[in-house]
């Protein structure tokens, strides 16, 4: 076998040169995990049966001259996509024994492209929290550090890509929940605008917010994935038919003469000053390629964080009621009457940040609060949406930190939700206004990834890649391995 963490592009180049089998290295990406996921806590589920079916397939494929770019390549899915005849927890007791009757369209999509999926990764429960920490499964460690955290809620997908498990993984981003775990552990992860990607059996937390994204090692993985799972649904009423452009053959394009727009609420209070000089570096880069930097403003930047965090609890409160002991998922015994299976049930398999969001989100949509806060919540989504809007009148990108700070300890948060919830203040931003963004590693800050974090206007995926492409053809952080932990 050749090194670790290899490209899904380069995989592809291996398979039809014939050089390795799907076969030899789904068995790798078993064996690497098997004797390094006790250590990360990455994965929930390691479906070895299956993958090897999938993998045999594949290579008949191949030797039949009928795959394409992604077939054979090993892959993980982030545990909230139901996946038939596999459990579907969603990092929760409540689902910690649903078996999925159906596939989710991400992936059935990814499955006709003939890639094969060895597993389900470890999240946040429901996809709440931004440090993994949530997770009933337990923490996720960062491979860089495994006394930190990797991010979250996709911080099981992150590790796994990062310790190189697996050279991909899909992720759901609802307030930066790829593109921050992608920022800690060193890795890409996209988010593209909301609907370009189907929600069918994407089990949700907040409808108006939630998107599938993906984790990789560089910019054109993700655009060969984006290419397999773009596009409209049908069974999603939220999914766009936007036509899907070519996202590889747009890698290339120059980025010469055009603008990049750095916001200045990036660089106020609150910004580590390493992680900011990482990012300032990562935009001479551009400037030496010919590209224009451009100071814009956010003004209502420090309104985006209390926003979401009504918005996001206010529709999760709604998505979550079906979780009731009756249908489906956790059923408590020792009830007396209905109400107290409800209570009992929930009480039971629902945790700590669940509940408080939950509870959250009941009392902004109560009678009498509605209009103080959900309401008010509604317009200031749609004054940071305005905001975005006015900047790309004159920028084509937007660019800045993806995160404060590197990956903080676990445990340092766990017990300030507060603190915790200001660590999304550079990406929930781009939720509330459905925009597509990707982080991408700019830089060190202590031993620690930094990520670079490029927005643009709805739609506008192949643009944000093609930025994201070609700084890592001129820059090497996106190939840099964790220092401590997996190697």
């Amino acid at each position: 076998m050749t090194r670790q963490r290899q490209t899904i592009a380069e995989l592809s180049r291996l398979f039809q040169s014939g050089a390795v089998s799907s076969r030899e290295l789904t068995e790798a990406s078993l064996k690497r995990i098997a004797e390094h996921d006790s250590e990360l806590n990455s994965f929930i589920n390691v479906t070895q049966e299956e993958a090897r079916v999938a993998a045999d397939t594949a290579d008949k494929l191949l030797a039949s001259g009928k795959a394409g770019p992604l077939t054979g390549v090993p892959m993980a899915h982030k545990d909230i996509f139901c996946t038939r005849n596999i459990t579907t927890t969603c990092g929760s007791r409540m689902l910690e024994n649903f078996v999925s009757p159906y596939d989710a369209t991400v992936v059935a999509r990814l499955a006709e492209a003939g890639m094969v999926s060895v597993g389900k990764t470890n999240m946040d429960e429901f996809a709440m929290g931004s440090s993994n920490e949530t997770s009933y499964f337990g923490a996720v460690k960062n491979p860089w550090d495994q006394e930190r955290s990797p991010g979250g809620s996709s911080g099981g997908s992150a590790a796994a890509v990062a310790a190189g498990l697996v050279p991909m993984a899909t992720g759901t981003d609802t307030g930066g929940s790829v593109r921050q775990p992608a920022a800690l552990c060193g890795i890409t992860g996209f988010k593209p605008t909301y609907g370009r990607i189907s929600r069918f059996g994407m089990i949700a937390y907040a409808s108006s917010l939630d998107q599938a994204g993906v984790l990789g090692l560089t910019a054109e993985d993700v655009a060969l994935v984006m290419q397999a799972i773009a596009g409209f649904d049908a069974r999603d009423s939220t999914c766009s038919a936007e036509p899907v452009p070519d996202y590889v053959a747009g890698l290339e394009a120059s980025v010469s003469g055009k603008t990049i727009g750095v916001p200045k609420e990036y660089f106020e209070a609150g910004l580590d000053a390493g992680y900011a000089e990482a990012v300032h570096s990562a935009l001479d880069v551009y400037q030496q390629m010919g590209a224009d930097i451009r100071e814009v403003s956010l003004p209502n930047l420090s309104l985006a964080v209390p926003a979401y965090y009504v918005v996001s609890p206010a529709e999760a409160s709604s998505n979550l009621s079906r979780f009731d002991g009756i249908r489906f998922g956790h059923r408590a015994e020792g009830m007396t009457d209905l109400e107290s299976l409800y209570k009992l049930t929930r009480k039971e398999g629902f945790g700590d940040e669940v509940k408080r969001r939950i509870m959250t989100g009941t009392y902004v949509l109560s009678a009498g609060y509605y209009d103080a806060y959900y309401l008010k919540a509604q317009k200031v989504r749609q004054l940071i949406s305005n905001d975005m809007a006015r900047c790309f009148e004159d920028v084509d990108i937007l660019a800045g930190p993806t995160t404060p700070t590197p990956a903080f300890r676990i445990g340092e948060k766990v017990d300030d939700p507060i603190q915790m919830y200001l660590n999304d203040i550079y990406t929930v931003s781009v939720n509330l206004a459905g925009l597509p963004g990707v982080s991408i590693p700019c830089g060190l800050v202590d031993g620690l990834p930094a990520g670079l974090q490029l927005v643009g206007p709805h739609f506008a995926e192949q643009n944000v890649l093609n930025f994201a492409h070609l700084f890592q053809k001129e820059t090497d952080w996106h190939l840099r391995v964790p220092g401590e932990g997996v190697s």
